[in-house]
């Protein structure tokens, strides 16, 4: 697997990134993580605006999930080719009426089904294009997800948004790779059930017997080097924070 940072900020981009979007790719199939504010215009360095497979939601917070308003206009008013045919999208229940009212004047109640092909993420084990996907319900205040992707006999698990739960720590389990969000400061924010901080993700990483930790969803208000120190007091293997545009080989 190949997967490749769109962007890493947490709850609005920052001037050096857009939210949280992440493209996996295997055997020439292309997943995207969400795709929040800013993510669209990043994408098009990656790939293609129709080379996408899939797309998963791990949540509708706007940092997640905002940009499809966006990718809904390319899709549904593209001219050279027609209209494209909808392409899967994997959110929690009622992703097409938050996008719909998001947009708020699509042409009718039914028109981002008529481009995106929703379906509902719930805990479950299932296949989208070569990739076999877990997904587990996280704790934050909204449904979100967090999710497991396993390809040729490798991990990647991915937090969505989080606080502290035994969930996380099961999708993580052994993964090669584990890109987890560390929004908020150690010591500073102390908010059951809502975000990690870097020591509680480098803590879920050593329970988990995670081989690598990437630390993301950092917002501009959070310093991320003092996440990265207080991750990496706590987390023996290797640690690093997300950087748009950077790639891993998993």
């Amino acid at each position: 697997m190949k997967l490749t940072v769109v962007g890493c900020s947490g709850s609005f981009p920052s001037a050096e990134s857009a939210c949280s979007s992440y493209l996996v790719e295997a055997d020439g199939f292309r997943l995207l993580l969400d795709m929040g504010n800013g993510a669209l215009g990043e994408l098009q360095r990656h790939c293609g605006l129709y080379d996408l497979d899939a797309i998963f939601l791990s949540h509708l917070h706007a940092d997640h999930c905002i940009d499809m308003c966006a990718y809904f206009v390319a899709r549904y008013y593209r001219h050279d080719g027609g209209r494209c045919d909808p392409i899967p999208v994997y959110g929690p229940e009622g992703t097409e009426q938050r996008l719909t009212t998001a947009y708020a004047d699509t042409p009718s109640a039914s028109s981002m089904s008529e481009v995106f092909d929703f379906h509902t993420v719930k805990p479950s084990t299932f296949e989208v294009g070569p990739f076999t996907v877990h997904t587990e319900r996280v704790a934050h205040p909204v449904e979100a997800y967090g999710i497991r992707i396993e390809h040729g006999g490798r991990v990647l698990t991915y937090s969505g948004d989080t606080g502290v739960t035994d969930t996380l720590d099961e999708l993580a389990r052994d993964a090669d790779l584990f890109l987890c969000e560390a929004a908020f400061t150690h010591g500073k924010e102390n908010i059951p059930d809502l975000h990690l901080n870097g020591r509680e993700a480098g803590e879920t990483a050593a329970r988990a017997g995670a081989r690598r930790l990437v630390l993301t969803h950092v917002p501009p208000w959070t310093d991320p080097q003092v996440n990265l120190v207080d991750a990496r007091a706590v987390y023996d293997g290797p640690v690093e924070l997300a950087v748009p545009r950077v790639s891993y080989e998993i």
